[in-house]
């Protein structure tokens, strides 16, 4: 019998520092910043999505590096479980790098927002009443922690950004990690000061522009698109 993550108290998942504890605490503030953008316009909504993204990216990334490895070889399920995960994220980093190219107060963003953000709650269904409670039947209590250090290590270390060219699984996303990790949050940063600094504003614009095609430019190297299921597959950023 699985007990999904959402009627478990913290001391059930197995307290502060367990994997399925963390999880759960971002699944709850990403649910919080969806509904904040849905009333923000302009500049605030902007700064939110760059937040949500903030949480979202590397929360997956993370998942994909420890969480999902561990699952395909400790549950008799986890293959196929992980696989359903993996193709929510792929379409979701599609979605995300669509989104990127709307203007962020017309009718287009705000419609593929909401498809986007539907997506984001089914994937934190699936995992939360789905593979980790399965997860959790799999791994003792010194699994879920030491899985809990690794995956915040690995969190706080990623990639910001969509990039949906790039394998979700390893060798590609581990090789991926670092040239990525610097060119997103570095973006994070310039455009965050294009929003509050006008004086150097279309400087950090231009700026931020430069780190995304160096980065387009990398998430197409082969290694860095080695190693994961075909159907999560593809070659082409949308919109590119």
């Amino acid at each position: 019998m699985y007990v999904s993550l959402s009627q478990q108290s913290d001391t059930q998942l197995g307290g502060p520092r367990s994997v399925l504890t963390r999880q759960k605490r971002d699944h709850i503030e990403l649910d919080r910043l969806i509904s904040s953008i849905d009333l923000a316009d302009g500049d605030e909504r902007q700064e939110l999505l760059t937040r949500l993204c903030r949480l979202v990216f590397p929360h997956a990334f993370a998942e994909e590096s420890v969480l999902w490895p561990f699952t395909r070889r400790n549950v008799p399920d986890g293959e196929q479980l992980t696989l359903q995960i993996e193709q929510e994220h792929q379409e979701i980093n599609e979605r995300f790098t669509a989104l990127e190219l709307l203007d962020v107060d017309s009718r287009q963003h705000h419609d593929l927002f909401a498809t986007i953000a539907e997506l984001l709650r089914e994937d934190v269904r699936d995992e939360e009443d789905h593979l980790l409670p399965r997860l959790q039947q799999h791994a003792s209590a010194v699994d879920l922690v030491r899985l809990g250090l690794a995956w915040e290590a690995v969190r706080r270390s990623a990639p910001t950004r969509p990039h949906p060219v790039v394998a979700r699984r390893p060798p590609g996303n581990v090789l991926a990690a670092a040239p990525l990790t610097i060119l997103d949050r570095s973006r994070d940063r310039l455009d965050s000061h294009s929003r509050t600094q006008t004086r150097f504003a279309d400087l950090a614009r231009s700026a931020s522009r430069l780190c995304a095609r160096v980065a387009g430019r990398i998430e197409h190297l082969p290694p860095l698109t080695r190693g994961e299921d075909s159907s999560t597959h593809t070659t082409r950023s949308p919109g590119a």
